[in-house]
């Protein structure tokens, strides 16, 4: 089964915070933009609207852990 991974749904207890930051700090808006969109290329390329090959989805999923890492220390410090 293949699942989204957005944050609103990885954060839960986070939700309000992550609406607050998206709309008060530039700087989150765009980690959020850019998680966003790596979510929305790595969802293609696993329902093969967009097929490529294992390691291209394998380092997608490496960046998407690494930034949803940046991203949690963002919100825990603001």
């Amino acid at each position: 089964m293949i699942t989204k991974h957005n944050l609103s749904d990885e954060f839960p207890e986070f939700s309000e915070r992550i609406t607050s930051l998206k709309a008060t700090n530039a700087h989150f808006k765009k980690l959020f933009e850019t998680y966003d969109e790596l979510e929305q290329s790595i969802y293609r390329i696993e329902t093969d609207t967009e097929p490529t090959s294992d390691n291209v989805l394998n380092n997608l999923r490496i960046e998407r852990v690494s930034l949803k890492d940046e991203i949690y220390q963002f919100i825990i410090r603001h």
